[in-house]
């Protein structure tokens, strides 16, 4: 990601995101704690809005190392690993703590997730949001973002009660908070995706005045051909494995690319030139399934006639039903998952026999061109499928900032 330098008056080095919206004195005035961080798509869409992280915290590694080889962040501003031990050693991060604006994260949601269909709130995985909760009422910043998956929803009255058990249960400066389920396609991205997003402040503001700032930020989406239009074509890749062939068939990791610069490519970009292509690598697929990938129009499934003679699945058609999806190049795409990390089966290109790229993925989840993931193209898939749409974050960030 592209960063600009800028000097306080200590003569030490901030790194602020390009787009970030500085104060006058050239200084990110906003700053913000990212818990659950995974590849950054939160954070960039913050950095974006004018937020400065200050502390990350992520568990997995490789998720790390992406949002951390985007940014110019020191060693100390981590913490890998889980939750529940930096909430053990809280004492130790409190001094860098004190300044936070903002704490921003969202919980691991397997349990909750509308795919899951034994959603329980006492299912391990949601008892995350708790530690979430937990390092809030210590660190107590002026205002704070949860996120996650629409199935927490279900659950809002019991979940609520803990946040007033673990952020108002004495008798310092109370916070407000409130949810809404907020919709991607709303402000822009070309992908539809729910998100149940909790908004909370201890400053005495509505939470429904904060939401409206952020309906402010509502624009018409695009479709999905605006995302991938543009981007090299690439062919069918032949060979199962061989993930460090670079060529026009199996992709690029990294490539010298002219970008056509349109609508879209301001959108992610702004007006920065950008000449390299990351992460646009194809994935092998076997025969049968390139056949399906090749008969079925934009829109079809695995019920469609096209393919009634070659679908694996007939006798479970009513389960499978959406093993094989060809997206529509004049809508907004289906949710971008971390299920491409196993196949694209779900996600055939609209307009060629292969399922979309990491790179294409990204672009549909708002992710500016040159943010480059890291790990494996297993990896790379699960992280963009697992972040929120940067332009979302960046609609969040800029309804709050109004207030600080």
């Amino acid at each position: 990601m592209s960063i600009e330098k800028n000097i306080n008056k200590e003569n030490t080095t901030k790194v602020v995101p390009k787009n970030a919206r500085l104060n006058e004195q050239g200084k990110s005035p906003f700053t913000f704690i990212d818990l659950f961080a995974g590849a950054g798509g939160l954070s960039l869409g913050l950095e974006q809005a004018g937020f400065l992280p200050i502390f990350v915290n992520e568990i997995v590694p490789q998720f790390n190392e992406t949002y951390r080889k985007n940014r110019n962040l020191s060693d100390e501003q981590y913490f890998v690993g889980d939750i529940k031990k930096l909430n053990e050693k809280i004492d130790e991060y409190l001094p860098r703590f004190k300044d936070a604006d903002l704490v921003c994260g969202g919980p691991p949601c397997q349990g909750f997730s509308m795919a899951n269909r034994q959603r329980i709130i006492d299912d391990p995985r949601n008892q995350l949001y708790k530690e979430y909760l937990k390092l809030l009422s210590v660190v107590r910043p002026k205002f704070f973002i949860m996120e996650n998956v629409r199935g927490m929803s279900n659950k809002w009255e019991e979940i609520r009660e803990n946040f007033e058990t673990y952020l108002n249960s004495d008798d310092s400066r109370k916070y407000q908070f409130s949810s809404h389920l907020l919709y991607a396609e709303d402000f822009g991205v070309p992908q539809h995706r729910e998100r149940f997003i909790v908004i909370g402040n201890r400053l005495g503001i509505s939470p429904e005045t904060v939401f409206y700032e952020i309906f402010k930020n509502k624009k018409k989406p695009f479709v999905l051909k605006n995302a991938l239009e543009g981007l090299p074509k690439l062919g069918i890749k032949k060979v199962k494995g061989k993930n460090n062939i670079e060529d026009d068939d199996s992709g690029y990791t990294e490539c010298d690319f002219a970008y056509k610069r349109n609508d879209f490519y301001c959108f992610i970009n702004g007006n920065r030139k950008i000449e390299k292509l990351y992460n646009h690598k194809n994935r092998y697929n076997n025969p049968r399934d390139i056949e399906i990938y090749s008969r079925l129009p934009q829109g079809a499934n695995s019920l469609h006639e096209s393919i009634e003679d070659i679908m694996p699945y007939k006798s479970r058609n009513d389960i499978f039903k959406d093993k094989y999806f060809k997206l529509e190049e004049d809508k907004v795409c289906k949710t971008i998952t971390s299920h491409m990390r196993f196949d694209c089966n779900m996600y055939i290109h609209p307009w060629y026999a292969r399922g979309l790229t990491p790179r294409e993925a990204a672009r549909i989840q708002t992710f500016p061109d040159d943010y480059v993931f890291y790990g494996s193209q297993n990896s790379w898939y699960a992280q963009i499928g697992n972040a929120v749409p940067v332009k979302l974050a960046y609609a969040i960030g800029k309804g709050i900032a109004k207030f600080l």
